[in-house]
């Protein structure tokens, strides 16, 4: 089974290095590795260019966003299986899609995710949250549940039957592919009980107060628009922050850590 990883990149020539590293480190061997960058103004070009070697394919030019660039990688990929790597992330262990492609030895399967942590921007092996997820349930978005989306693993096909990343959301186009697929379409899905990705703090969705109001105003919208009955903003947001604020208490047993 090939699994394509797609990473989207802007201006980030801070952290990428780290991002091809992780991926050419993978121990699974039936990779396929792509990057979408947006016309980096920056030394990102240049560093993809010495330092992925292993890429299947490398595409820089302009686009309409995160998400336009994620469908992007999308009709480019040939895998299996298609997960994302943002351009701060990496992989928890060099054993991670091993864990992944085990994941889907069922044919039955068609969506996988773990766990993930968040880490400082200038310290990557300092913990700030754990978001330790748990298997769907149908429901779970109305509570504030989501998984990490660079844990989400999907086979190709769905994407073909069921589309990509819909741009008419900005910031969480994330949440509602993930809704549409889980919660909507009912396809199905396994936890991974494993930290898979870690990723650095600062992202687009929570790099300020009015991204993260944007975010949780554009979710509620997602859930609505795909629910019979209507979520309360208030209810939502309650569930949301008690699930957060536990993420920065809980710590992963250090068997979380590595991939079995």
């Amino acid at each position: 089974m090939k699994i394509t990883i797609i990473t989207v990149s802007f201006n980030a020539e801070q952290t990428i290095a780290d991002t091809l590293q992780s991926v050419s480190s993978q121990r699974y061997g039936h990779i396929e590795h792509i990057v979408i960058d947006g016309a980096s103004k920056d030394g990102t070009v240049a560093i993809v260019n010495e330092r992925g070697s292993h890429l299947a394919k490398f595409v820089s030019e302009p686009d309409r966003g995160i998400y336009d660039a994620m469908n992007k990688g999308i009709a480019l990929a040939t895998g299996d299986v298609v997960g994302f790597l943002n351009a701060d992330d990496f992989y928890a262990s060099p054993d991670a899609l091993e864990r992944v492609a085990r994941a889907f030895d069922s044919p039955d399967v068609d969506a996988s995710f773990g766990d993930l942590l968040y880490v400082r921007k200038s310290d990557p092996s300092s913990i700030v949250r754990y978001w330790q997820s748990s298997d769907f349930v149908k429901g779970s978005f109305k509570r504030g549940w989501c998984p990490p989306h660079p844990t989400f693993f999907v086979r190709r096909k769905i994407y073909e039957q069921y589309g990509g990343f819909n741009l008419e959301y900005k910031i969480a186009a994330d949440t509602e592919i993930m809704f549409r697929f889980l919660e909507v379409k009912g396809i199905k899905s396994i936890h991974i009980p494993e930290t898979i990705v870690k990723m650095r703090t600062g992202g687009e969705s929570n790099k300020s107060v009015a991204n993260i109001i944007h975010q949780n105003r554009e979710i509620v919208r997602i859930i609505n628009a795909g629910s019979p009955k209507k979520v309360s903003v208030g209810k939502f947001l309650a569930h949301k922050l008690v699930s957060r604020l536990t993420q920065f208490i809980k710590r992963p047993r250090a068997k979380s850590l590595v991939a079995r």
